[in-house]
């Protein structure tokens, strides 16, 4: 599938992509830290997710996680994200 064919969505420390088309859910994913509201942002193939200040690398089309970051010393709360490839 291609990342054209995928819509991205967050909430509650999950993550999920859904097809463009159907709506059906093509892959799932829940944040190990963190408990609740999600940031997302797509750069190239890499989905960022942030959580409660937690940042998760995901590979956009597959879900699988690529890395994690604590971000220690920063705190929790709404992250911001950008990135000069970042959608």
């Amino acid at each position: 599938m291609n990342l054209s064919d995928l819509v991205f969505t967050g909430f509650n420390r999950r993550v999920a992509a859904l097809d463009r088309r159907t709506g059906q859910i093509v892959w799932q994913w829940k944040a190990s830290q963190g408990r609740s509201y999600v940031t997302l942002l797509l750069d190239a193939g890499v989905l960022i997710v942030a959580v409660d200040g937690y940042v998760y690398g995901l590979d956009a089309r597959t879900g699988a996680q690529l890395w994690f970051n604590e971000m220690a010393g920063f705190g929790t709360g709404v992250t911001s994200l950008a990135s000069v490839n970042g959608t």
